[in-house]
């Protein structure tokens, strides 16, 4: 079959489409691959930046979309089924194998790009709003990167699940359309968003950018607000003055969602039942952006490197 191989640790061009065996794990499901996501983590990985330090050289894609082409007997799974999966590593090849309790049926109508943009973002996103952050019905959410794959699913999880104002945060406007479109009720630009919006106006911040933004985003807390850490795109990991954090009761919350769900067998499929609901019912419908063939996978993790990107980024094998 036809991967994507990182053999080197030298970025996103030094990688390499190779024809590698097909994975032969009687006790895993096999999945023919229609679409695998590309995400921050494996740009990161192509120059060893990740903590996940794979054995070179290795098949990146951690989550994908497909057609079961075998599973094991009581997994639930027969040929012919349409999954989404967390494969961790793998999915960006024509075949990939994955855990049956990280493998998860499709609902009718959703699209195997749509699929494959789902369970990484979204489950993390569940997991920041709902496990760490607490979102209660009528709260004001606040999110950066509104346009990327994280912060469309953050508009429309909060959206799904009670709250009653969402602001999104852009860098441009054709990327405050994309953030509209998701379901942001307000669209502010990133230079200057504290001004435009006002101190102490939100009860939660999502915030996968960092970078010098930061402050301004602990002023923009209510009282016992929650400012949720998910990542670092901007590249500069902030620091906090934590007097900040006495003068309105706020807190800063990390999210590892990988590194909690993973190691709690059952955790992630308890998310994909909470959130299943709003997928079919279109609440939750992944924003997919580019689309790029398998051989064009450098190009694909380049783009989110460039931080031009809106929606997921996603490969068609």
């Amino acid at each position: 079959m036809r991967a994507i191989h990182i053999s080197t640790l030298e970025g996103p061009d030094a990688i390499e489409l190779v024809d590698a065996p097909e994975p032969s794990d009687d006790s895993l499901v096999t999945i023919e691959v229609k679409a695998a996501g590309v995400a921050f983590p494996e740009l990161l990985q192509t120059r060893g930046l990740y903590q996940m330090k794979p054995d070179l050289p290795f098949v990146p894609g951690a989550e994908a979309a497909g057609v079961v082409e075998s599973a094991p007997e009581g997994s639930g799974f027969s040929p012919g089924d349409r999954v989404a999966a967390l494969t961790l590593l793998g999915g960006f090849a024509e075949k990939v194998q994955a855990k049956p309790d990280l493998t998860f049926p499709l609902p009718d109508g959703v699209s195997f790009e749509e699929a494959a943009s789902f369970t990484f973002n979204y489950a993390t996103v569940y997991f920041a709003l709902l496990e760490r952050g607490g979102l209660a019905e009528g709260e004001s959410v606040l999110v950066h990167g509104a346009a990327g794959g994280i912060g469309t699913a953050a508009i429309q999880m909060a959206k799904a699940f009670g709250a009653e104002r969402v602001i999104g945060v852009v860098s441009t406007e054709a990327k405050g359309e994309v953030a509209r479109a998701a379901g942001a009720d307000e669209v502010v630009l990133a230079d200057g968003f504290l001004e435009t919006i006002g101190k102490a106006c939100v009860d939660i911040v999502v915030d996968p950018v960092g970078g010098d933004r930061f402050t301004d985003s602990l002023r923009s807390l209510k009282e016992h607000g929650r400012l949720l850490v998910i990542g670092f795109t901007a590249g500069e990991i902030p620091t906090v003055k934590v007097n900040r954090l006495l003068l309105n009761n706020i807190a800063v919350v990390g999210v590892g969602w990988g590194a909690f769900a993973m190691n709690r067998q059952g955790h992630v499929r308890k998310e994909w039942e909470a959130m299943l609901p709003h997928l079919r019912s279109g609440a939750l419908r992944p924003v997919v952006g580019a689309t790029h063939a398998l051989e064009d996978a450098a190009t694909a993790l380049k783009s989110l490197e460039g931080r031009t990107v809106t929606g997921k980024v996603v490969l068609v094998p």
